[in-house]
């Protein structure tokens, strides 16, 4: 069989369509992000999430209970509010500024990957972070 220049050309087309409309990957490594929130989060937030680490008292805003942020959102968990809060992209005062407060760790360079929001719609975010919020929604009390 003997592919032209024209074949070729629709050939790459489509396929090159395919890959543009593939939905993003998701990722859903919990036990990868408990390890990051352990070693990131625990000192202010606790090892369970709950606002009672080690630092907590030392604060003048006292971290929440990571457990209950499903609870305080009508029973939904918040993954966008949760994604722009560790990002960045919402900043909260008692971080001492933008997020995250450990440096270039959740913002590390690499392919982008998605974890979907309570409607299903892709949120576009880094793997540890995508790790950390999946890990943070299986808390939920």
């Amino acid at each position: 069989m003997r592919i032209t220049m024209l074949t070729f050309a629709a050939l790459a087309t489509a396929h090159a369509g395919a890959l543009v409309s593939a939905p993003p990957a998701l990722a859903q490594d919990a036990a990868a992000g408990r390890e990051h929130f352990v070693t990131y989060c625990a000192a202010c937030h606790g090892m369970e999430g709950r606002g009672d680490g080690r630092m907590a008292e030392l604060l003048t805003v006292l971290p929440p209970d990571l457990t209950q942020l499903s609870a305080g959102n009508d029973g939904v968990f918040p993954t966008y509010r949760v994604a722009r809060q560790i990002d960045g992209r919402d900043p909260l005062l008692a971080h001492g500024g933008e997020m995250p407060l450990f440096g270039s760790f959740f913002q590390e360079a690499g392919a982008d990957v998605a974890i979907a929001d309570a409607t299903g719609q892709p949120i576009m975010t880094t793997q540890p972070i995508a790790e950390l919020v999946t890990y943070l929604q299986e808390i939920q009390d």
